[in-house]
């Protein structure tokens, strides 16, 4: 069986040390392409050496950076297949959700993901690549807690991403009540690594358990 390896971060790039070199190893260091996907905004290019640069210490040095769109063009698609290495951004997460999950950009990724390729999520990118997208209410327009269906990269379990900057043990607590499954809140500049499944790794700051 192929092993899948999933890295979740609880708020922005850069990747965390270890788990950067670890995802480069995976991804196949100087042989690696990684995609990088992403919500285009003014100075975006600007902003992407902050997921880049731990990886380029790693030997990394081919990206392919994808702004996500409600029409994704087969050229992007088939670029994201010949990638060896795939990191999904932060920013507004309901617009990440929209633009991949239940996506060909969704599809293409739990093939690879179940293919042995690493999955990285920033944030935003933590919480679409859940089977359970629990999405704060610090970061809704409806100031509610929203229960949306995500990528399924982990499954049985709820995350909280900003936990201990956003005070979300409420919310967590909250949202592992709702669906009855255990809940890890990562707080900023820390982050977790799931091998085929199961909690392997962290670096930063302990990963905050509740069951």
């Amino acid at each position: 069986m192929t092993e899948t390896h999933l890295f979740l971060f609880g708020g922005g790039p850069p990747f965390t040390d270890k788990l950067g070199e670890r995802f480069a190893r995976f991804a196949g260091n100087k042989t690696a392409g990684v995609a990088i996907l992403f919500l285009e905004r003014p100075g975006w290019q600007e902003y992407m050496p902050s997921y880049t640069k731990v990886l380029e210490g790693n030997g990394v040095h081919d990206f392919y950076y994808f702004a996500l769109s409600e029409k994704p063009t087969q050229k992007q698609l088939a670029h994201l297949e010949t990638c060896s290495g795939i990191i999904i951004g932060g920013g507004v997460t309901e617009l990440y959700r929209t633009y991949i999950v239940d996506t060909p950009v969704g599809e293409t990724i739990r093939k690879m993901f179940i293919e042995g390729v690493p999955v990285a999520g920033f944030s935003a990118g933590t919480l679409v690549s859940c089977e359970h997208c629990v999405i704060s209410p610090e970061d809704t327009l409806q100031q509610e807690q929203l229960y949306l269906p995500g990528l399924s990269l982990i499954k049985n379990c709820v995350i909280s991403v900003h936990f201990s900057e956003w005070n979300e043990e409420k919310n967590l607590i909250e949202a592992v009540s709702k669906l009855n499954v255990p809940g890890y809140g990562i707080d900023e500049n820390s982050g977790i690594y799931f091998k085929n499944g199961q909690l392997f790794d962290h670096e930063g700051n302990e990963p905050h358990l509740y069951d």
